[in-house]
């Protein structure tokens, strides 16, 4: 079997870290879904400034909406916007198959990642614009964006809590969804229709402490503390999604909250390129891949049921570097607020990038 298919036979979706036109037009993005399995598509900013300013593929949408968009993040959204129906059309009989899977995430603006009331009110207008079942508004697991995940919830939309670093921020994103599954129910509504994703992001909590564990001569543990955290957040997933309170919501028809695996590519050469992929195969989660690491993937990744493998070893790994005087929800919050910056900076060239080609092509 396909190595990257065989992943889904333990109960993991691959969904793929990527998005252009071009991908979507000429066959290769059906060939994922056909070929590799591949189960839905996330996006943020900076995939959206790549596709957008490294292609000619945008210019005739950008001349034609230049004239009705009131301002360039709103004339991006547009292009955006037809890009994500394309791929959620796409996406279609997946999700008819299973109503867990075939979802395209389209992000907030990033610039909104400290703004509840901004956030909220945006994800209920990309989520009408875009106008399809099978996607998912990207929302920022920040500390504002917890009562948004909540409201956006409560007013049956489907989120995908994005830039999770920390265990306690990562408990409180999936009470936020519960919170507001209850809210839409209290309101009378129904709840089986309402799907979300926790995205909880790996290698990059390892390039800022991988140097920190040299330092303090535990260079053993270099690489391990990602998939440690990742470990133990999904200890969080079994326990929030059980009991009393959550079988109430099971009883109408509600879906748990998936953990979702982002970052999944290994920033470090010294690692294999399939590091974060393999460690974390397990049932009812999500793997966002790039494309480069799909394909690796394919070529020589190993499916295991490896999830739930070596608890104790990630609980004894956190306990050294606790011990060792590392502070990782200070290192968490530090990658928090760099991710925004991460996201913001490739907006702002977007943006910058779609007022020259409007210049180009009037």
């Amino acid at each position: 079997m396909n190595n990257v298919k065989q992943i889904h036979s333990f109960g993991q979706s691959i969904w793929l870290d990527f998005i252009d036109r071009a991908i979507i037009n000429n066959g290769k993005l059906q060939s994922l879904i056909d070929v590799d399995g591949v189960r839905g598509v996330t996006s943020n900013p900076a995939i959206f400034e790549k596709a957008i300013t490294s292609s000619s593929d945008y210019d005739a949408d950008i001349r034609a909406l230049s004239g009705d968009a009131a301002s360039t993040e709103e004339l991006f959204f547009g292009l955006a916007i037809k890009d994500i129906q394309a791929a959620a059309d796409l996406f279609k009989g997946v999700h008819a198959e299973d109503k867990m899977d075939g979802y395209v995430s389209l992000e907030v603006s990033p610039f909104l990642a400290l703004d509840t009331e901004g956030t909220f009110e945006q994800a209920k207008k990309l989520w009408k614009q875009v106008d399809r079942k099978n996607v998912m508004i990207k929302i920022p697991g920040t500390q504002p964006g917890l009562s948004a995940i909540r409201q956006s919830i409560a007013q049956g939309i489907n989120i995908n809590v994005t830039l999770l670093f920390g265990l306690d921020r990562y408990r409180a994103v999936a009470e936020a969804y519960i919170a507001g599954l209850e809210d839409h129910l209290a309101a009378g509504h129904s709840i089986g229709h309402i799907s979300s994703v926790a995205s909880f992001f790996l290698s990059r909590i390892d390039v800022i402490i991988d140097p920190i564990l040299e330092e303090k001569g535990l260079s053993d543990l270099k690489g391990e503390v990602a998939i440690a955290s990742a470990k133990k957040a999904y200890e969080i997933y079994k326990e929030v999604f059980s009991g009393p309170r959550w079988e109430k919501l099971a009883a109408q028809g509600a879906q748990p909250q998936r953990l979702l695996w982002a970052s999944t590519s290994s920033k470090n050469p010294a690692f294999k390129d399939t590091k974060y992929v393999e460690a974390l195969i397990g049932p009812d989660t999500v793997d966002t891949v790039p494309l480069e690491t799909i394909e690796a993937f394919r070529d020589h990744g190993i499916a295991a049921n490896t999830l739930e493998q070596g608890l104790d070893k990630a609980t004894e790994i956190l306990n050294r570097v606790k011990a060792a005087g590392i502070n990782i929800d200070d290192i968490t919050q530090t990658l928090e607020d760099e991710g925004i910056d991460k996201f913001n900076k490739p907006f702002e060239k977007l943006l910058k990038s779609i007022e020259d080609q409007q210049e180009k092509v009037k």
